[in-house]
């Protein structure tokens, strides 16, 4: 069984001030969003880390 991804450490992982909590930027299509919402989304083809230092290391 494949390790699932944690959204809280995605980029795409996102905070909405109009609905005042954190959701997913990516336009997920029905059968990705049935198993998202489903709890078999293991490996999220979206997935991004949060990686605040990519920038300084392009600018090196």
């Amino acid at each position: 069984m494949k390790q699932k991804t944690n959204c809280e450490c995605c980029s795409n992982y996102q905070y909405n001030e109009d609905y005042e909590c954190y959701e997913c930027d990516v336009n997920l299509d029905e059968d990705d969003m049935v198993r998202f919402l489903s709890d078999s989304f293991y490996n999220c083809p979206y997935f991004q880390l949060e990686d605040e230092y990519k920038i300084v290391r392009k600018q090196m």
